[in-house]
């Protein structure tokens, strides 16, 4: 997500860092291409006109003038600005109150309403809530079944409307059983259409003032920039609403919905899908994304994500085998494992600072299919195979090929990949590394 705003960004602070003392002329020009790269983002051309006037009044002033490093100084501002911009501080959904607490999904057709349903099921469920999926969307084929196929990947119960039941009807059942059986947790999956019109304004009205709900999201595609700007507004100007989920953030490449929505409607960016997994909804934390935005990484999120996907006991048994040098092939593919579970790589190096670009040539590009590849090969070996390598003959390599459905040249590339990592574990036991090795890591 924000690829070409990062990468115009990186460009416009490069050229400032190239002069000692900045004038206002410089930071005019700077600001000029800050500009153009936000309206390219498809950012809304008056939040791009207020950004501008904000940030040029700060750093032609005395913060950046007086200095030792200004061009630095307006880098900060410009940081400052895009986390105001987002909304300061991420927003955590309400969930208090009797219950159950109806929290209510509301948007355009296809924007992702029924999967975020299920996805903040699962998020809710892990801080111990009890949630109860409502199918109240009758009029998309197969919506309700798709709720319910979800809930039961999630674990997670739902109601079943019966033929002919209104989509308020459904709410009204739904909180019944839901009292009665001791549900926390509402959450509505509403109808949608191509655009708003007036029919599904007052359904969401009806359910609305039967519910009271908590909390009313708007769940919007970001990859519709602007458009899902205007969505927004129209949904806050006719219903009301608390908050925004953006999905698909992940294929959005240029980022002008997240940077606009609140500064147009003045609701918070609560969550943001990055995938279609079921656990690929994340808090939105805006100065994370200023970080991002920036290139200067995200490591408190990368930690987050490690830490959701690190098994204690499991590293504490793999630092027995490095201590031992018994390290396998099957500890190899177990800890390639732990790190996709984390997301697509790709993503992961966006937020170590310094490495969402290498060299200027772009950025890092992580080819997922060797990563699947290397587990194929893995998983065709038998298990005395993993357990020692050396065993590995020529005859061996081409069966455990054919098996893979890869070459015996990757084969072979990667017991020189596994082989040297060995090597640089057991140098580790004896002290700290100069450097390591070209080449060593499948995905480097």
């Amino acid at each position: 997500m924000f690829d070409n705003l990062t990468e115009r960004l990186s460009l416009v602070f490069k050229n400032l860092r190239g002069h000692g003392k900045l004038s206002e002329q410089n930071i005019s020009e700077a600001l000029k291409e800050v500009r153009m790269a936000l309206l390219e983002a498809d950012v809304h051309f008056r939040v791009v006109k207020d950004f501008i006037a904000s940030v040029q009044e700060r750093a032609v002033g005395q913060e950046v003038m007086a200095s030792l490093t200004p061009a630095q100084q307006v880098i900060k501002i410009v940081h400052e600005q895009l986390i105001d911009l987002m909304g300061k501080e991420s927003r955590e959904i309400h969930l208090s109150g009797p219950s159950p607490v109806s929290i209510m999904l509301v948007g355009l057709h296809g924007c992702g309403k029924t999967t975020t349903a299920a996805k903040l099921g699962k998020i809710f469920k892990e801080k111990n809530r009890v949630p109860f999926l409502v199918p109240a969307d009758v009029y998309r084929p197969a919506a309700i079944e798709q709720l319910q196929t979800l809930g039961r990947q999630l674990d997670i119960n739902f109601y079943e409307p019966h033929e002919g039941e209104t989509p308020l009807e459904i709410c009204q059942r739904a909180k019944a059983m839901a009292t009665k059986q001791g549900y926390d947790v509402l959450l509505i999956d509403t109808a949608g259409r191509l655009h708003i019109d007036e029919a599904l304004m007052n359904e969401l009205r009806q359910i609305k003032g039967e519910h009271f709900p908590k909390e009313i999201l708007l769940v919007a595609d970001a990859m519709t920039g602007q458009d899902a700007v205007t969505i927004a507004k129209g949904f806050n100007d006719q219903l009301g609403v608390d908050g925004v989920i953006l999905t698909k953030m992940d294929g959005d490449a240029r980022g002008g919905a997240a940077l606009s929505i609140r500064a147009v409607t003045g609701k918070p960016i609560k969550y943001v899908g990055v995938g279609e997994k079921l656990d690929a909804l994340e808090i939105f934390y805006p100065d994370r994304m200023a970080s991002r935005i920036l290139g200067m990484g995200d490591m408190l999120s990368l930690i987050e994500k490690a830490q959701a996907s690190f098994d204690e006991v499991k590293a504490r048994e793999l630092e027995k085998k490095i201590r031992k040098a018994e390290f396998t092939l099957e500890d190899f593919k177990e800890q390639l494992a732990q790190v996709r579970k984390m997301g697509p790589l790709e993503n992961l190096l966006q937020m170590v600072p310094g490495l969402s670009k290498v060299k200027g040539i772009g950025p890092i590009q992580v080819d997922e299919k060797e990563l699947a590849k290397i587990e194929a090969i893995i998983n065709s070996m038998t298990h005395q195979e993993r357990r020692n390598y050396l065993i590995i003959n020529g005859k061996r390599r081409l069966r455990i090929a054919k098996g893979s459905g890869t070459t015996v040249q990757e084969v072979n590339r990667l017991l020189k990949q596994y082989a040297m990592t060995r090597k640089m574990l057991a140098k580790m036991k004896k002290g700290p590394m100069r450097g390591l090795p070209k080449g060593m890591f499948p995905f480097a």
